[in-house]
């Protein structure tokens, strides 16, 4: 199952119809940037890595000005990697946003 990295902003409440309240966290997710595609093959797992966010170009180390160069994405604040399942596919420098989960209710 593939996952998004966001960032925490708060906390409010929601109440159902029977006046009970729900604590709720409140994330905020920018588009997530795909910078490698781990295969079978070459990792011995499925799996991508992305990055979110921007970092300034002065806080980027030369290893990672590379590895986003590589990928052709603008430098993020860290490197998230999640499985994939068969039939998932996704290219480098393909953008991931929360219209991902569309058609899910409840997130967890």
């Amino acid at each position: 199952m593939i996952g998004l990295v966001g960032k925490k902003v708060g906390m409010t409440r929601i109440f159902t119809e029977d006046g009970v309240s729900i604590p709720v966290t409140v994330i905020e997710v920018e588009a997530n940037r795909v910078t490698q595609v781990k295969d079978l093959a070459n990792d011995g797992y499925r799996a991508i890595q992305v990055t979110t966010g921007a970092k300034k170009a002065n806080r980027v180390t030369k290893p990672e000005a590379g590895h986003f160069a590589k990928a052709g994405v603008e430098a993020g604040r860290g490197l998230w990697e999640f499985r994939l399942a068969e039939g998932e596919e996704f290219t480098v420098g393909q953008s991931i946003s929360v219209e991902l989960f569309a058609d899910v209710k409840k997130l967890t």
